[in-house]
């Protein structure tokens, strides 16, 4: 089964070597869907939302929301990003898909799982 929890911030940046209006600094807020997969244990959970929630916002919404992203992550596209939030949830999740979107209509997808 796949749990899926979705999650907001707000974070500047500018891309590096770039020609057009991304090389100045900006913002935006990015929405990211995690989805978790695994069985259902016992008491019917593949993962407690809660537990979801507290994992993402101290791994990563907690690093990432109302930042300089180029402080952080060398070239912040969309899949750096996305590649930057996969190695820190994978360490404690079961990580199985991850959705980021960067404007309502752009996003990248990351597939971990089969």
């Amino acid at each position: 089964m796949i749990v899926t929890k979705k999650f907001r911030f707000d974070s500047a940046h500018k891309l590096n070597n770039y020609k057009g209006d991304c090389a100045n600094l900006h913002g935006h807020t990015y929405v990211l869907h995690v989805s978790v997969k695994g069985d259902v244990d016992s008491n019917g959970f593949v993962i407690d939302f809660k537990e979801l929630n507290k994992i993402v916002k101290d791994e990563v919404i907690s690093k990432l929301d109302h930042k300089h992203l180029n402080e952080i992550i060398k070239q912040p596209t969309a899949e750096n990003i996305c590649i930057w939030i996969a190695e820190k949830l994978s360490k404690k999740l079961n990580l199985y898909k991850l959705k980021l979107y960067e404007t309502p209509d752009s996003y990248v997808e990351l597939y971990t799982g089969e």
